[in-house]
């Protein structure tokens, strides 16, 4: 999950050149949001807006698990059985892939979705699956099983399954925030499901300000973090998406390398990068990580900064605490 709460940026008063304006719209399962300033005016608004939503549409019909007829669910219901033909731009993607999982040290793994099935904290009655049952799924994850030759991919045992639910929105936000900047929009946040990704400053004030939620306190936060120019933003979390059995809490996120969920105490990881993508997956590894290596694992990236939270302690790297104004 992601814990970061936007704050609501006041539109500036009438008379001022390009007022805040705000496209609001649902896809990926979450909501989305765009606010921006559009100095041309109604016209220039309304194509920027066309363009973002029809994007974001075709983005989540070509690469959406959820949707049958998507080319991912192809793959991945011709696993085991037959190669399938695939676009310049899937390839592109799956070379992305080849990128966030070296970078993420096997963490970020798209052929995850095994393991995410099996451990179901949605479920009426969740259930702690049994080791034969997380290791039979454990064979079925792998990113170097993945076959691929130009124009095809295979996934050659059946059961085998893609996700690009780890990455998709973080990228789909820095596409739409570079469209913002095609369509001469200098200042903009993009916010899928809260991960997000700013550009420039809204108008009127000196810097977009995001709110960091409280694990302790959900709904509430602790913080805020102000950002400018072009940073991306992503946080992540497991004290809502969760199920509890026997005492015992058992997350949503799931370390793949263990087939297990992340037991380590951080309860929040938050990240400010270059791209709301370098944010998420360093987010996301971090967390995994916990403190301290996930402190070390985001200090390694240059001109990422991060907090880890758990019950007891916050871990941040040198300087997070540049862009935090505690409330």
């Amino acid at each position: 999950m992601n814990s970061l709460l936007p704050f609501k940026t006041r539109t500036l008063p009438s008379g001022v050149d390009a007022p805040l304006r705000r496209l609001a719209f649902r896809a990926m399962g979450t909501n989305c949001e765009v606010q921006f300033a559009a100095p041309e005016g109604e016209s220039q608004a309304a194509d920027f807006q066309r363009t973002v939503v029809s994007w974001v549409q075709a983005f989540e019909a070509k690469y959406s698990r959820f949707l049958p007829t998507s080319l991912l669910s192809r793959i991945n219901l011709s696993a085991g059985r037959t190669w399938v033909a695939v676009d310049a731009e899937m390839e592109d993607m799956l070379k992305l892939c080849d990128v966030l999982h070296g970078m993420s040290r096997g963490v970020l793994d798209p052929t995850a979705l095994p393991l995410i099935r099996l451990w179901n904290w949605k479920a009426e009655t969740p259930v702690v699956p049994r080791d034969e049952q997380i290791a039979a799924a454990r064979r079925l994850v792998g990113w170097e099983k993945v076959q691929r030759e130009p124009g095809r991919v295979f996934l050659p045992e059946p059961g085998m399954a893609l996700d690009f639910g780890g990455f998709g929105k973080e990228y789909a936000v820095d596409v739409v925030a570079q469209m913002a900047l095609d369509y001469g929009i200098a200042h903009a946040l993009v916010d899928f499901g809260h991960d997000l990704r700013a550009v420039g400053t809204p108008p009127g004030r000196p810097a977009w300000h995001i709110g960091i939620e409280d694990p302790a306190r959900p709904g509430a936060t602790w913080a805020s973090v102000g950002v400018s120019g072009s940073r991306g933003i992503a946080s992540s979390g497991d004290y809502l998406r969760c199920f509890h059995l026997n005492g015992r809490r058992y997350g949503h996120i799931l370390d793949p390398r263990t087939g297990q969920p992340v037991a380590n105490g951080c309860t929040q990881a938050t990240v400010i990068a270059g791209t709301c993508l370098q944010a998420g997956v360093l987010s996301t590894t971090a967390f995994v990580l916990g403190a301290p290596a996930g402190v070390e694992f985001i200090q390694s990236c240059p001109g990422a900064e991060g907090m880890l939270v758990s019950a007891a302690t916050r871990s941040q790297t040198r300087g997070f605490f540049n862009y935090v104004a505690t409330n």
